[in-house]
């Protein structure tokens, strides 16, 4: 994890003049973001949002919460709301749950978790946890963690989305691997959402699902949107090409993020940070002119030629 960070803070340090990452102007950033519909109800969600997996798995102490008490500060101001957790996250949940309740910002969030386990009543047992850590009596959304036990688990949620426990339901994956059978579940299955991996370096979504979520008018979240990390090595030490300034993207975080967000069936993008500086770069990918088309094939092309 280290490394990766490094990378990133030398590629910020070269594509960033001194200063472009100050934290002001929180509410006009707020106020000009670019939010997304879910298909299903028309609610509109932040384009970009913010994992948990390994940076919010945390102690208890002052030393270890406090920078993610800045970051999750940050991110609520800058107009930011969606969340995304796991049981499967160590102590994410726990943390994420106590931050936002110091802060005072639960409302102003929506909260993305997911159940990981096999069995109708380990699920439940899981999945109430889960609000407990979270410290919430009602979840945005629940998704079904890699397609584990799906069926017995979707069964409990659509009662739950019936009662007003969960707002939405869905299901999640991380590789292309699982996407014949992701693609069996999307078809058939009554959901809201599916979260899956999706980057200008990881294409194959393209082919069938992100199209196939469409056809079934399901919200998309995006992990692993800089291909966990291989994007910042590809990219270290080289500067920006002079077109992007047409999209006006400062970064190649927002570069990164400018062409996931812009594909029509993306909803909202969930990059995993603990660190502020990069929250913002990465909140900043929401401003300014979005990519069509052709501009994203150039993006595309610009990568796989370095």
């Amino acid at each position: 994890m280290r490394s990766d960070s490094l990378t990133r803070r030398e590629v910020l340090r070269m594509t960033l003049g001194a200063g472009a990452l100050a934290l002001t102007g929180g509410s006009a950033m707020a106020d000009s973001i670019v939010r997304k519909p879910v298909p299903k109800t028309g609610e509109t969600l932040p384009a970009i949002g913010l994992g948990t997996w390994q940076t919010f798995d945390v102690g208890a102490s002052r030393s270890a919460r406090e920078p993610l008490k800045n970051v999750l500060r940050e991110f609520v101001r800058l107009g930011g709301s969606v969340i995304d957790s796991s049981p499967m996250y160590g102590k994410s949940e726990s943390v994420t749950g106590d931050l936002a309740a110091e802060l005072g910002v639960q409302k102003q969030i929506f909260l993305a978790t997911k159940v990981w386990i096999s069995g109708r009543e380990a699920g439940i047992r899981q999945m109430e946890e889960s609000f407990t850590r979270l410290r919430t009596q009602r979840m945005d959304l629940m998704q079904v963690h890699n397609l584990v036990d799906y069926r017995t688990h979707l069964a409990t949620l659509r009662a739950w989305r019936e009662q007003g426990k969960v707002r939405y339901i869905g299901v999640t994956h991380y590789t292309s691997s699982a996407y014949d059978e992701l693609a069996r579940v999307l078809a058939a299955e009554d959901i809201d959402f599916v979260q899956l991996n999706y980057s200008v370096f990881e294409r194959e979504a393209e082919k069938r699902l992100l199209l196939l979520a469409a056809e079934k008018r399901l919200a998309v979240l995006i992990n692993r949107p800089f291909a966990a990390g291989d994007l910042f090595r590809k990219v270290r030490s080289k500067p920006l090409p002079p077109w992007t300034q047409e999209i006006d993207c400062a970064s190649w975080a927002q570069y990164f993020l400018k062409f996931v967000i812009s594909h029509p069936a993306v909803t909202c993008a969930i990059p995993a940070t603990s660190k502020v500086e990069h929250l913002v770069d990465n909140m900043r990918a929401m401003h300014g002119p979005m990519p069509d088309a052709q501009a994203r094939e150039r993006m595309a092309r610009y990568l796989a030629d370095l």
